[in-house]
This record gives structure tokens, sequence and C-alpha cells, in this order.
């Protein structure tokens, strides 16, 4: 009988993967035994594999060129990063290794721009793309960046009060974009996104507002879908109908030539993961050219804004197993040395699962478990995979320490968490390691942050 935990992989997935193998009994993560990590600086702790942000940008930047050129499409392809997935500037070092440009959503988010500009990192070459609900201290830092010379900043108008409010604060010409309010999913509790302008507002706020004036020239139209770009009847429709809204508008705005398709790819959240990215990036390209072919109008150039798809397969999470509790003759407990709650929000939040293996003791025998974490909150627990319903590791041993690993955590993780802070029941941020190549592509690691200590805790909460 084939009982080790080896064989239960072997024959729910196709295994090995292109990130994950095993060398002995030990997962491997892209070419890196976790326990080396384990044995070096213990655990828990947060990685952040650095190589892979690279990778996924050039793998998008492949797929759009290849259907540009399959489908003569004239325009241009402009990748950009959205830095509420991941602020750190690690991340945004990594990134901007691979020409790409900026997409914005609050306030500070110029004061990294404006840091990053300070260091070379970003040029005047770079677009910032600035969404999100705009007040005061954000248009003030939007209007400096413009004022001071960065052309390609473009403010994406999300209300009608904002393009006032820019006008008032930003000196001379500049573009803006204008985004689409678009119909959620049915499933949703609502109709339509809190966010932009609606489908048959758009035109008419262009020719009242934006046509006639003086400094304010509309470049952009900003398309963006919640549940991210994928293969449903819904995104599809929702496509056409913003392609309609650009055409028309391109008729009567001859400075508007560029569509930011936001909404980004979904990343790999299990071993049985399946996304065609090449076919639907070759059939976006191949809608938009079909439009504006059958209304006599130029293709926009194209712009995309993946935040979870850039940073989200870089990060990892590491966890030994302290015990396990039998609460009934059916549930088996294995307890962590963290929290869900505080080190992986979404799984929580939002009931979002990620990739989860262990990380030795592949060649023994398993056994169903649930995981719970160290909070006294009935909610800190991790029940199932993402297609299986069920949790199976290696069996409990009290003298073999079993750790497991959660991976594709990058994105969002850290800032909803809170990275250092407080955090409910006092659970301590874990350490957090970068893993780099040198250039002979050689391992190597780097601690980014220490785990946190108790007196910066007490300091924060006044003792």
């Amino acid at each position: 009988m084939k009982l080790k935990y080896r064989d239960l992989i072997d024959q729910t997935y196709y295994f090995p993967q292109e990130e994950f193998n095993t060398t002995g009994s030990d997962l491997t993560f892209h070419g890196i035994r976790v326990m080396d990590l384990v044995e070096q600086y213990g655990a828990p702790l947060k990685f952040t594999y650095l190589p892979k942000i690279s990778d996924n940008i050039q793998r998008a930047k492949e797929w759009f060129g290849n259907a540009m050129e399959k489908h003569n499409y004239k325009g241009s392809y402009n990748y950009c990063y959205c830095t509420k997935s991941s602020h750190f500037k690690y991340v945004l070092n990594e990134a901007l290794k691979n020409q790409i440009h900026i997409e914005t959503s609050s306030a500070y988010d110029i004061n990294i721009v404006e840091n990053l500009k300070e260091e070379g990192k970003i040029t005047e070459d770079n677009w910032v793309i600035s969404n999100g609900f705009k007040r005061d201290q954000y248009i003030e830092n939007i209007a400096r960046l413009v004022n001071n010379g960065h052309k390609k900043c473009i403010p994406i108008i999300d209300n009608y009060e904002e393009l006032n409010l820019l006008n008032d604060a930003i000196e001379g010409d500049y573009n803006v974009g204008i985004r689409i309010a678009s119909e959620e999913e049915p499933k949703f509790e609502f109709y339509t996104s809190r966010l932009g302008i609606g489908y048959r507002d758009i035109v008419p706020f262009y020719e009242r507002e934006i046509r006639y004036s003086e400094n304010v020239n509309l470049k952009m139209l900003h398309f963006f879908i919640n549940t991210g770009i994928r293969d449903t009847a819904y995104y599809w429709n929702e496509l056409q109908k913003c392609l309609k809204v650009y055409t028309n508008l391109k008729k009567s705005c001859p400075t508007l030539d560029s569509l930011n398709i936001g909404g980004g790819f979904p990343i790999k959240n299990s071993l049985a993961f399946e996304y065609d990215y090449e076919y639907m990036v070759d059939e976006i390209i191949n809608q938009i050219k079909e439009m504006c072919d059958q209304e006599g109008v130029d293709v926009p150039h194209i712009f995309s804004e993946f935040g979870s798809f850039t940073v989200g397969e870089s990060g990892g999470a590491v966890y030994e197993v302290l015990y396990q509790k039998q609460q009934n003759d059916r549930e088996k407990w294995n307890m962590i040395n963290s929290s869900f709650i505080t080190t992986l929000p979404d799984s929580w939040a939002i009931s979002k699962r990620f990739i989860l293996l262990p990380l030795n003791r592949w060649d023994e025998t398993y056994e169903r478990v649930l995981l719970g974490g160290l909070t006294c909150d009935s909610d800190d627990y991790y029940n199932s995979e993402q297609n299986t319903n069920a949790i199976f590791l290696p069996k409990y041993k009290q003298d073999k320490p079993l750790y497991i690993g959660f991976f594709n955590t990058g994105a969002y993780q850290e800032t909803i968490g809170g990275f250092g802070g407080i955090h409910h029941c006092l659970i301590p941020t874990p350490k957090h390691i970068l893993i780099d190549k040198d250039e002979n592509g050689e391992i190597r690691t780097k601690l980014f942050t220490e785990q946190q200590d108790h007196e910066s805790v007490l300091k924060i909460l006044g003792y």
C-alpha cells in the first residue's frame, strides 16, 4: 500500500512542478531546500524569493509582445506594478530592474516614487499611474510630482470633483485618465463598483469638463475588473462594453491613446492550478484590435496593472508544528508556532487558500489534520487546501519535528497584517528573509528583519 506523504502527492497532482521538488525527504522551492532556511534562521519566518518577481514580469512582457506581433498590433505595451500589493523597497528595487512603470493608490505612494527618483531607480521615462479616491494630501502629492517635471504622471479621475481639485493644484498642461465604474459579477452584493465613473457618463463628462479645457489632456481610459482577468462570459462582456466606450470617446478626443486593462492575473494557489495566460493575452489583444478596426479608430497603447502577479509567487511563510491536540475521535489539531490571523490575514479575512506543503518527512505516513494558530481566537485556524477540502500532512511525532510552508503569499499579507506594530494576542511579527542570486547564479540569503521583540511591542503600547 502507498501510505507515504510522497505517494499522496504523486497520485493527486503532477509532481514535481516548476518550482516544487524534493531532495531526499525534504521539499525544495526553486531549487532551494527550505529546511536550510529553517536550520539557519529558525521558524517561524517569512521569506521573499526575489528572482520570481523579475521572472513573472518578463513572462508577461513576452506574452503581450507575441500577441501584438501575431495580430500586427501597432500600439505599445506598458507593464505597471501596483505598489499596494507590497510597498517594500526590496520589491520595488527588483521590479524596477525590468523597465516597468508604477501604479499608485494613495498619497504616501507618491512619496515612495519621489524617494526612488532621488536614487535614480525611477526616472522621467517611467509612467506613474495614480489611481484611487483622491483628497487633499494625495492631490497635493500628485501636483508636486507633476509640477516638478514628471510629465508622465497620469492621475486617473475617480469622481467628478477630482478634476477641479487637480486643476487648482497643477501648474500648466497635464494628462489625466478616467476610470470606468464597471458592473460587478452577479454574485456580488452590489451592482456597480464604487470606484470610477459609469459607462454612460464618461463621454458626457469628457464633453462637459475636459474637451475645451486649456490645460487638461485626456490620455487614458482605465478599465478595472475586481475579480481579475479570467476566461468568463462576465469578463469578456465587460471588456466589450469598455471597448465601445473607448472607441466612442476616441472619435471625439484625439489625445486619447491609451487603455489600461486593470485587474490582475491570478496566481497559483494550488498544485492543481491551471490558467492559460498566453491565450488570455492573445484574446484580449485580438478583441481590442477587432473593435478598433471595426469602429475605424487607432488601437490604443496597452497598460496593465499587475500587483499580485508581480510579487505574490515570490513569498512564503514557514512554521513549526508545536503540538497535536486530539479534540475528539475525528479531529486532530496541529498547533503552529505563530498565528494565521496575524501572518496570513487573507486566510482568515476572506478564506483565501495558499499552497501548503510540509518541508520535511515526505517519506513518512500521513494523516488528516486541522491547523490552529497560537491566539485565543476561535477563528485562528486553517482547515482545507484549495482543491481537496482537507489538509494531509506527515503524522505528528513529538520526537520528530514537522515544519510546514505556505507558498505564494507575497502579496498583501504584510501590509494587511501590519508589518511590525501590534497584533492580536501580541503574537510577534516573524523574522523575514530575502533570497536572491548573485552574478554567478548562486543562491544567497539575507536577514531583512528579526522577529519582533517584546520591547518594541511594549513601547508601542506605552509601557
